[in-house]
């Protein structure tokens, strides 16, 4: 598909300084931008690329004032990245979407089917199940029984959704995902004996949530684990029985959550975040990539680093410490000795 960069400002609500007919095909990052394509710029570290990218054309904020000639085409808008994103959307939209239900697909009877649908091959829909309206799913897909799955959610190939789950409208799920297998639940019998415990509730993710590829969300012991609407999880996330995960709160890649564990609204986790299980995260909070979260954050909007995570401020100075600890385990060692030759004398 072609566009110009007068049809892209358009969409966007942006304006052209350059050629407003030149030909856009694709997009590409701007240290690699090359003819036909459009690049952005959001961080100011890549402005040097601005005067020496081929790209034909280049997303940039409104209030940018280039320092040298730029022989792309602008299109200014209010937020680069953020309009990206919705031309990347529009774009995504624009494509023909699959439908229809693949022979190989196997529809238990008492499934109940909507409307508008794509069913893969070798996809498995299971006893009572419910697919609403315009749903995608994709190949070796496995839906369990008595699952329900809101309007036009994408559920791409071999995810699985155990029974008794619940997924709202507008969900996606990645490749992989498991949603509702066994919560980590065994009761020690003896030192080296654990007894299962059975996991009898289910998983309820509500609207627009998105989850990564090979992303785990257990389901709960008793009750639900619940992931409520707008969440972003990346992949390779471990979800644990009975954790809640609040309003718009995003996880990036390889954090754990331990069992009955609640986590407010718009939080913000970097990768390989960790915490333990039933405590509570207020929100708002922020926590940085490796963080050991092992007790109950109360305070709103707090920013925490580190294992055990502590405040940023305060682990940023500890951090400047660590640092001069040869140093000063140097001068330490020669007051040692000074003091020992004094006791000499």
């Amino acid at each position: 598909m072609e566009f110009t960069a007068a049809m892209i400002a358009g969409v966007l609500n942006g304006t052209v300084e350059g050629d407003p007919q030149i030909r856009l095909n694709t997009v590409a990052r701007i240290e690699e931008g090359h003819a036909g394509a459009l690049t952005f710029l959001s961080n100011p570290k890549y402005e040097p690329f601005v005067y020496t990218t081929g790209a034909s054309a280049i997303l940039v904020n409104k209030d940018f004032k280039p320092s040298k000639d730029v022989a792309a085409t602008l299109i200014r808008v209010d937020d680069p990245y953020q309009a990206l994103a919705r031309l990347l959307a529009w774009y995504e939209q624009a494509r023909p979407a699959k439908k229809g239900i693949h022979p190989s697909a196997v529809i238990d009877d008492t499934a109940t089917m909507g409307e508008d649908l794509f069913i893969g091959a070798h996809a498995v829909i299971s006893e009572n199940a419910v697919i609403s309206d315009g749903c995608s799913i994709h190949p070796q897909v496995f839906i369990g029984e008595n699952v329900t799955i809101g309007k036009n959610c994408t559920l791409h190939p071999g995810v699985k959704v155990y029974r008794d789950c619940v997924i709202g409208n507008g969900c996606i799920l990645h490749a992989g995902a498991v949603i509702g297998a066994d919560g980590f639940g065994f009761a020690p019998v003896t030192d080296a004996n654990y007894m299962k415990i059975p996991q009898i509730g289910n998983v309820i993710i509500e609207d627009n949530v998105e989850i990564g590829s090979n992303t785990c969300i257990d389901r709960a012991t008793m009750g639900s684990t619940i992931i409520r609407k707008g969440v972003k999880l990346d992949n390779l996330i471990q979800v644990g029985h009975n954790v809640e995960i609040g309003e718009n709160t995003v996880i990036a890649a390889q954090s754990g959550l331990a069992g009955s564990t609640r986590v407010g609204r718009n939080c913000m986790f970097g990768g390989q975040v960790g915490l333990a299980g039933h405590l509570s995260i207020a929100d708002g909070c922020k926590i940085g990539a490796q963080s050991g979260v092992m007790s109950t954050i109360s305070e709103e909007n707090t920013t925490l680093l580190g294992y055990p995570a502590t405040d940023s401020k305060q682990f940023l100075k500890s951090v400047v410490y660590i640092r001069k600890l040869p140093e000063l385990s140097s001068r330490v060692d020669a007051l040692t000795k000074a003091v020992d030759s004094l006791k000499n004398r």
